[in-house]
């Protein structure tokens, strides 16, 4: 009996063996590379295996006929392969593609400097590195001037990036276009920006090549994102030799809502009388700063907020005449600039996304020119009549923008929307005998955009949009296409290609013009390799870009205007960023640089010249050093530019413009130190914390020279300089509540 139920089973065996199908094979990325523990499964059966470390696997199934094979890893897409089970051995190789997912995919990222939440490991500049940056001064666009594409021109307010000029560039706020971003500038005195760093969380800063769903800006776009909620509520004061400040900010008690008010108040006469001006001022500049906001939580995904914003400046000085010896230039500004802006976002589903805002602003400008003679009295010189008038200038702006996102297959999402700018600029101009003269340019410009990404794999990812624009002022329709190709060379290395179309309308100083305008236009390329680790940042970036239809000039009762687009240029060159956190403990370091080769035909240019605004050689050195033992922040700074052009361009007796002086400034120089003591940092249990800032710019006195002024002849001429060589800044920063120490050490150091 024994042997009978031996031979039964092993009868029964061999049955079983031969009923039983081999699977092996081995499973590996697009690359070639072995995927370890996958896992290989028959569909609705419990047989299967997962891979070893070469990505080989092997297993048996009892299964028959016509199957599906599942196999699966993650962060790769799932792969149904149907098979033949009859008994034969199978012998598979498998390729899986990735996943794309947001920790590991590439960043679409050619021409952009990012810094958020989002992409921290990437973070460039947050709040606390532009407020650290000494050469910043605690202002935006200070700090990115740091950064490469950007000038280091200190005469005129607005940032210039890549051969483009300061009205080339736009700033974002939650997606929505900021007029007048910076104060009201004064001749040959470059103005600040008008906001803090301190109420964004986030901001990407592109020198090229950006998203389509922007437009009107042929060279670079200033995105910045407001933050959310605050971590609690906190009030906070402020006291400088400049001014005083207060305000606060209350978080419901459920965390779900936040408002906030803020003032300031601004006087730089103290410090005038320290550190003597070129400029004799009879009232120093003189701020009142306020704004208020609010943030509501809407759904666990939705966000409405406000920030509104108001402002009141002025400031009266002389300087000497370069037209005529021994009298002086008066120049007198008031000013008045309100800003509102309202957004909401949301996940309308799991697929859908909406996005949209408001925004609204009114900027005043009341400005008086007259010649004074040696004892301070308004004269009236025959010949230099055209030194005494007045401007009102008188402008609103209104911006409505709608952003849908559907979320495709993975990380790839379709963006598109409608974009609507209303402007209505008013000038009243008062000459020395009273004649009048007005104008008034209104603007409504509509514009569509769509755009996709598009995520192949975690290596290989696009970005494809378009965008169209129409201006009734103009009467012309653009059409903009956008592309970015990215590939991942490894988790911390990629390379980044793009290109786009960019157009803009001409600037309101421009206008009227009784000729039939077109929009300029200005077609970038880009090419980028960058490699990211949490500590260490380093960039590579070559760029070209074309200028079409750039407007040409004439000078037309007394101004210039624009009488064709008949100018154009180009720009090129090279560009990078090496930002090191890692080498040295509590030190922070980091180096850019900028080759730009770049001529342009316009304005009332004769030919295809170099522009004023355009250094070739442009580099940063930014350190920071946090000092545990002395509780303070060590910052330094050093900003160099090779010599920029000048020009001196009059009339023919034909009315042709030429070049009748011209030469290149001595090279940029500036050091500033910054120094912020921390004296709470260690402290337990505390309400209160206090920072006190010392910044020094310019501190080993360096000749500074921008460019020359020509007399309206040009016969004479004299440097524009900076208004001081030298500057320093002492104030005490007192938050209550909030300890941002942590903040201070950890994100900018």
């Amino acid at each position: 009996m024994n042997h009978l139920i031996a031979l039964l089973a092993l009868l029964l065996a061999t049955q079983i063996a031969k009923a039983q199908t081999l699977i092996q094979g081995k499973v590996q990325d697009s690359k070639n590379r072995p995927l370890a523990g996958a896992s290989i499964a028959v569909k609705d059966s419990y047989d299967g295996a997962t891979t070893d470390s070469t990505g080989s696997f092997r297993f048996k199934t009892t299964e028959k006929g016509n199957a599906v094979l599942l196999i699966s890893s993650i962060g790769y897409k799932l792969q149904e392969r149907a098979v033949v089970l009859n008994g034969t051995a199978l012998e598979l190789s498998i390729v899986l593609k990735e996943e794309p997912n947001e920790l590991t995919a590439v960043v679409i990222s050619a021409g952009s400097f990012e810094a958020s939440d989002r992409k921290r490991a990437a973070a460039i500049l947050n709040p606390i590195d532009i407020v650290t940056t000494a050469s910043a001064n605690g202002d935006i666009t200070g700090a990115l001037k740091t950064l490469p594409g950007a000038q280091q021109v200190g005469e005129r307010e607005g940032l210039f990036v890549r051969g483009g000029t300061a009205t080339e560039t736009k700033t974002f706020i939650d997606g929505t276009l900021v007029n007048n971003f910076f104060f009201t500038g004064a001749p040959n005195i470059a103005a600040f920006s008008r906001f803090s760093p301190f109420i964004f969380k986030g901001t990407v800063f592109s020198t090229g090549g950006y998203s389509a769903l922007y437009g009107q800006a042929l060279s670079s776009a200033v995105i910045l994102e407001s933050i959310d909620l605050p971590e609690q509520s906190v009030a906070n004061i402020n006291v400088s030799v400049l001014g005083i400040g207060a305000g606060f900010q209350e978080l419901s008690k459920k965390k779900n809502s936040s408002w906030g008010l803020n003032y300031g108040y601004n006087n730089l006469t103290p410090a005038f009388a320290i550190f003597k001006q070129r400029q004799n001022y009879s009232q120093a500049p003189e701020f009142h700063n306020s704004d208020a906001n609010f943030r509501i939580k809407t759904s666990k995904t939705g966000f409405l907020k406000y920030y509104g914003y108001y402002n009141t400046n002025r400031l009266d000085f002389t300087t000497p005449s370069v037209d005529t010896t021994g009298y002086y230039d008066r120049f007198a500004l008031k000013n008045q600039n309100t800003y509102h802006n309202l957004t909401w976002r949301d996940n309308l589903s799991k697929k859908w996304k909406i996005q949209t805002g408001v925004s609204y602003s009114i900027n005043k400008d009341d400005i008086h020119s007259e010649l004074k003679d040696a004892s301070g009295s308004k004269v009236t010189v025959t010949g230099m009549e055209f030194k005494e008038f007045t401007v009102k200038n008188r402008s609103q702006y209104f911006n409505a923008k709608l952003v849908l996102e559907r979320r495709l297959k993975g990380l790839s999402a379709l963006r598109f929307g409608t974009e609507y700018n209303y402007s209505d600029d008013e000038t009243d101009y008062t000459a020395y005998n009273g004649s009048n003269f007005k104008s008034t340019i209104k603007e409504h410009l509509n514009s569509l955009f769509a755009e996709s990404d598009m995520y192949i794999t975690n290596d290989i990812a696009a970005k494809i949009g378009v965008r169209t624009e129409h201006s009734q002022l103009l009467n012309k329709w653009n059409i903009a296409p956008r592309a970015s190709l990215a590939y991942k060379f490894s988790r911390e290395a990629q390379a980044s290609l793009a290109y786009g179309i960019f157009y803009q309308n001409p600037e309101k100083s421009l206008l009227p013009s009784n000729a039939s305008l077109l929009f300029s236009k200005a077609t970038h390329y880009i090419a980028q390799y960058m490699k990211t680790t949490s500590k260490r940042s380093f960039r590579l970036e070559a760029f070209y870009k074309k200028y079409d239809d750039l407007y040409k000039t004439a000078f037309v009762t007394g101004t210039s205007k624009a009488i064709n687009n008949n100018g154009f240029g180009d720009a090129k060159g090279i560009e990078l960023f090496w930002r090191d956190k890692q080498t040295v403990k509590t030190l922070d370091y980091w180096i850019s640089y900028s080759y730009l080769d770049t001529k342009r035909d316009y304005l009332n240019f004769p030919s295809a010249i170099q522009p004023n605004f355009a250094a070739k050689h442009t580099a940063s050195l930014v350190i920071k050093k946090f000092m545990s033992a002395l509780k303070t922040n060590l910052n330094i700074a050093y900003n160099f530019n090779s010599g920029r052009p000048y020009y001196n361009i009059l009339p023919d007796n034909n009315g042709n413009y030429k070049v009748t002086d011209q030469g290149i400034t001595p090279a940029y120089n500036n050091v500033s130190l910054g120094l912020n003591y921390l004296p709470f940092i260690g402290k337990k249990n505390r309400k209160v914390y206090d920072v006190y800032v010392l910044q020094v710019n310019n501190i080993f006195n360096f000749k500074q020279v921008y460019g020359y002024q020509y007399s309206y002849n040009g016969i004479r001429k004299q440097a524009i300089m900076p208004p001081s060589r030298m500057f320093v800044f002492v104030g005490a920063f007192i938050s209550i509540g909030v300890d941002r120490s942590d903040e201070v050490i950890n994100n900018g150091l």
